[in-house]
């Protein structure tokens, strides 16, 4: 797919994986995962991030659930951190992986897993920390400032997994009692209150990480203060600035970060520990890939991470010469499809993706690259009405085939879109269920705000603007999201004046 995330711009294709590697696939309820390591090592692995899945449900009392299996985080694990930064194109010496959110393929691109260790290696702890921005994101509907969010992240990402099953959680991070110590402290004020910290953001390197995680665990431990927590999430929700909030809930925030300092001072702090009788991970299926699928693999995890328009161009020919290879191996020809569109190919992505489906007709990743060839091939059809009905017809099929997929609900929305006619109301419903289903993807989530913002629903718009606006990795997007959430906020505030 031709997309860049994260600011990352992959400069060349220069990532290669052994083609006779003995890749594994794991697949669980929540994560699919490729690695050429050896099964038992890749069994441990999604054991681990399942029982780190259900820990953080356990606690935030969640029902056990299921995304369809489209909607799963699907993570490579290569080699090593060399071919990590090659994929994400950057020469980041300290980059040990990346997540990239996104509406029915979330991807992780981490290097090899030592499961056999018992602390976490930094490539672990940036996947679990990732992970649990994703759990939070698609936990609640709400946006969480950014202290709170990294916070959170800091405070699930240190897990520790037992021998007998066990998750502890909570757990003192090196890497932060470091930052704590030896990094430019945040002002309390700038630390709660976002916009005020860019706004004076240091160029040094600050503790923004490790003072967002201390306050987190005080205001989850602390009894004298308790309840805290909650009051502050329920005055945001209902409008309050970060600061504000903090105000009511905390009292005086120059006592708040006295007891910070002091609480820090503890000579052990607590934590979780959930015995595994409390957690269930689900099956876990692992097959190895054939020889097809290891050869097409270095080809699909580039696609999947994103090209542009040239790499793309630059990738296709390998990926053609291992489809004409395996003309009937649907996992080839899906990701020689994805390939075709990427390259602006769309006749030949449709003839991949016809011999993938052939092969296997449920094979979803198949039928929605055809989708996006024949969308991209209706905005210049003749007759316009025929081609985009048609492009609709594609995308109910994926959604017969997996009902709760996102991208086919998003797409049949943008098909009216592309043709230039305004959406049904069940068009509208089914973007809105997608963005339930995918909440932290932020294509979706903007697509979303505007569809809300256009047919007059403000206090909506505000609301589903409210993630991007809290964003816990901050772009020029942000400040966007920001200015438009104000404005829908003033909007909804002169619609419920009384006429």
């Amino acid at each position: 797919m031709i997309r860049i995330y994260l600011g990352l711009w992959i400069s060349m294709l220069v990532f290669h994986a052994p083609a006779n590697a003995a890749w594994h696939e794991a697949s669980s309820d929540h994560f699919l995962i490729y690695s050429d390591q050896r099964e038992s090592d890749i069994q441990k692995f999604a054991e681990r991030l399942e029982r780190f899945h259900d820990t953080m449900r356990f606690l935030f009392k969640r029902p056990a659930t299921k995304p369809s299996p489209s909607n799963r985080v699907t993570i490579y694990a290569v080699d090593n951190a060399r071919d990590v930064r090659e994929l994400a194109g950057t020469d980041n010496k300290y980059l040990q992986g990346f997540y990239v959110p996104r509406a029915g393929g979330s991807l992780a691109i981490v290097q090899r897993i030592k499961t056999g260790r018992e602390e976490l290696s930094l490539s672990e702890m940036i996947l679990l920390h990732e992970y649990a921005h994703h759990f939070l994101i698609g936990s609640s509907a709400r946006g969480y400032p950014r202290w709170l969010s990294e916070g959170f992240a800091e405070f699930y990402g240190s897990a520790k997994f037992g021998r007998d099953g066990s998750v502890a959680v909570g757990l003192a991070s090196k890497n932060r009692a470091y930052e704590l110590v030896m990094a430019k402290d945040v002002p309390i004020e700038q630390l709660l209150d976002n916009q005020a910290y860019q706004a004076n953001k240091s160029k040094r390197y600050d503790s923004f990480y490790g003072q967002s995680w201390a306050l987190y665990h005080m205001l989850h431990f602390s009894k004298e203060r308790e309840g805290q927590l909650t009051t502050y999430l329920n005055l945001l929700n209902s409008g309050n600035s970060e600061i504000d909030a903090a105000i009511y809930a905390f009292g005086d925030l120059e006592l708040l970060d006295k007891d910070l300092a002091s609480y820090l001072r503890q000579r052990k702090i607590s934590a979780y520990d959930i015995p595994p009788k409390y957690l269930k991970i689900g099956e876990i299926r692992i097959r190895p890939l054939n020889a097809a699928e290891a050869e097409m693999m270095p080809i699909r995890i580039q696609s999947k991470r994103g090209v542009d328009e040239e790499q793309a161009v630059a990738l296709l020919g390998e990926a053609r010469t291992i489809g004409a290879k395996y003309p009937q191996v649907p996992f080839v020809q899906s990701a020689l499809a994805e390939a075709e569109f990427d390259a602006g190919n769309d006749a030949e992505a449709i003839a991949a993706a016809d011999r993938a489906i052939a092969a296997d007709p449920l094979r979803v990743n198949a039928h929605i690259q055809k989708g996006y060839a024949m969308a991209r091939i209706a905005a210049d059809a003749d007759d316009l009405d025929d081609a985009w009905k048609a492009v609709r017809r594609q995308f109910v099929k994926v959604n017969k085939i997996e009902n709760d997929h996102p991208i086919p609900l998003m797409q049949y929305y943008l098909s009216y879109r592309g043709q230039g006619i305004e959406p049904p109301e069940i068009a509208v419903l089914g973007l809105e269920r997608a963005l339930e289903l995918a909440p932290y993807d932020a294509q979706l989530r903007w697509l979303t705000a505007n569809e809300q913002m256009t047919d007059e629903r403000y206090a909506q718009a505000a609301a589903t603007l409210a993630p991007l606006a809290s964003n816990p990795h901050p772009s020029p997007m942000t400040d966007i999201a920001q200015a438009l959430m104000d404005q829908a906020n003033e909007k909804a505030k002169e619609a419920a004046k009384p006429s």
